[in-house]
């Protein structure tokens, strides 16, 4: 074999291994809680198409999204993409996100066709308040570049808003998470707010430090590759 064929050869499997690699994408997701004293659940992020949704304002949320708004719960989320073939694939952290606390993520091997992402966390010291976006278009983000979104806080409209401590999942009183009665609105709209056992609430579990402002979190998406 002479030298011209090995070296076409050998360009060929160069060529074939990178691929892969450049189809993919990279993207690094830092949530930043921007509340007071409230802890947000650990954070899961959705790769999908333009047809999903993680939920509509004014439309009742999905069960899988009322877990994580109800209980801090991701894992129905993140295996919804087994039976919802509009999700590519779905990423999570671990850890709560103490308040002013940042907790970030990468996202490896993002298709070029995967141009949206929807992220979501639980106030855990509510009965199913939220932070949420969905449908955020990341194509059009080149290395290095980032976007900064203010999420505000969302009421997943699933559980009243009693603040009782039996239904309060959070440190704050270890109550009930998910429950599957919906005893609320159901609809997803944006979060009324704390009013505490210092505002007239006298049964509240929660006191005046747990009250919120918009933006609940701040998000930043920074394409790394």
């Amino acid at each position: 074999m002479n030298l011209k064929v090995l070296v076409i050869i050998s360009s060929l499997f160069i060529f074939l291994g990178c691929s892969d690699t450049d189809n993919t994408k990279a993207f690094k997701i830092a949530v930043k809680n921007n509340t007071n004293a409230q802890p947000l659940s650990p954070f899961v992020v959705l790769s999908h198409n333009e047809d999903y949704h993680l939920f509509k304002v004014g439309m009742p949320a999905s069960i899988e999204l009322e877990h994580l708004a109800e209980g801090g719960d991701h894992h129905p989320l993140v295996v919804s993409k087994t039976s919802n073939n509009n999700i590519y694939n779905t990423f999570f952290k671990s850890e709560e996100i103490p308040p002013g606390g940042t907790e970030s993520i990468i996202l490896s091997s993002i298709n070029h066709n995967h141009k949206y992402l929807s992220i979501a966390s639980m106030l855990v010291n509510t009965n199913d308040a939220f932070i949420g976006e969905t449908g955020l278009n990341i194509s059009s983000l080149n290395v290095g570049e980032s976007i900064r979104i203010n999420a505000p806080v969302w009421d997943a409209g699933t559980e009243a808003n009693s603040e009782l401590a039996a239904t309060i999942p959070g440190p704050v009183s270890s109550g009930e998470g998910f429950n599957a009665i919906r005893n609320d609105k159901n609809q997803v709209v944006i979060h009324p707010g704390v009013i505490s056992n210092h505002d007239g609430l006298t049964y509240s579990a929660l006191d005046v430090n747990l009250r919120f402002l918009n933006p609940g979190a701040v998000i930043f998406i920074t394409r790394i590759k």
